[in-house]
């Protein structure tokens, strides 16, 4: 592969520390499992699937000069993810989020993403120093951002000059970060990936679909939006209105990355040409095929 991407993913890259257990859990619990370490983060996650569907992203992040960074670095290689932009930090170390998984989905999460969000605008820089743009001829690709960066440099990005000409994708990180995402919402170049909980965040209200949900962030102001509900609907809502489509019926057996998952195969599908309609199909497969364990880690 060559040094020529046609994506780049901006935000979380860092290790994920994921305990699974085909037992039901609930609080206190204390059950035989698995305990993985993978990398991850969201634009790493977004960066992985994109190159299963034979995209070419670079990361924009912040990792440490540490020997996790290394290995982390070491493992973006492995897998030609293109790291020449990457901000290395010799007094930062590089991140890491731990998740406990039962039979009955995710249990509790802690995502250690300090060192993303101290570097701040230091990972921006490429795109205003030359190497993929300035503000004479900004990036016009497509850019994954994840909301793991802080409010105020996503309100930054909002007004930013360097993401003017840019196809933006964006996706909250977490339900405890979709509020940043205020910012971006009407951002002309923006398409806006939550899942139902997040879209009631941003929207401070509840929706009960997922069709609901777009119908809010758009009356909001967002230009497009996509939003899942899990197992029951996904809805792609713009200016001519909104599809709704169900996923395929699957035995989940992992949820870390899902969201992720299914952001990455939209854009990549729609990268190849697909319409509206084949895109949210192949996003919903891809992240069934991913939650069921068909995707290999």
């Amino acid at each position: 592969m060559d040094n020529n991407q046609n994506i780049l993913c901006i935000g979380a890259v860092l290790w994920d520390v994921i305990g699974r257990s085909s037992s039901h859990m609930h609080v206190g619990s204390d059950v035989p499992g698995r305990i993985t370490r993978l990398p991850g983060g969201v634009a790493m996650n977004i960066a992985m699937t994109l190159r299963r569907f034979d995209m070419r992203p670079a990361i924009l992040t912040a990792i440490g000069k540490d020997t996790e960074g290394t290995e982390l670095l070491d493992a973006c290689h492995s897998m030609g993810i293109i790291t020449d932009y990457v901000y290395l930090s010799k007094d930062l170390p590089t991140d890491r989020y731990v998740a406990v998984e039962g039979a009955n989905g995710l249990i509790s999460a802690i995502a250690d993403s300090h060192s993303l969000e101290a570097a701040g605008d230091k990972i921006l820089e490429p795109l205003q120093n030359g190497a993929l743009g300035d503000s004479d001829a900004p990036y016009g690709g497509i850019i994954a951002l994840d909301g793991s960066m802080t409010e105020a440099s996503l309100s930054r990005v909002a007004k930013s000059p360097y993401f003017a000409a840019a196809d933006l994708r964006i996706a909250p990180a977490s339900p405890g970060k979709a509020e940043r995402l205020s910012p971006l919402l009407d951002h002309p170049g923006a398409t806006i990936y939550l899942n139902l909980e997040e879209a009631g965040l941003l929207c401070h209200r509840k929706f009960e679909t997922s069709a609901e949900g777009a119908q809010g962030l758009m009356d909001r102001g967002a230009r497009r939006v996509l939003v899942t509900d899990g197992a029951k609907s996904a809805s792609d809502g713009n200016d001519k209105g909104i599809l709704t489509a169900n996923p395929p019926e699957v035995l989940v057996t992992r949820v870390t990355g899902a969201g992720d998952t299914f952001m990455a195969a939209h854009i990549a599908a729609e990268n190849r040409g697909a319409d509206q309609t084949a895109a949210l199909n192949a996003a919903l497969q891809a992240a069934a095929n991913y939650v069921s364990g068909d995707t290999p880690l």
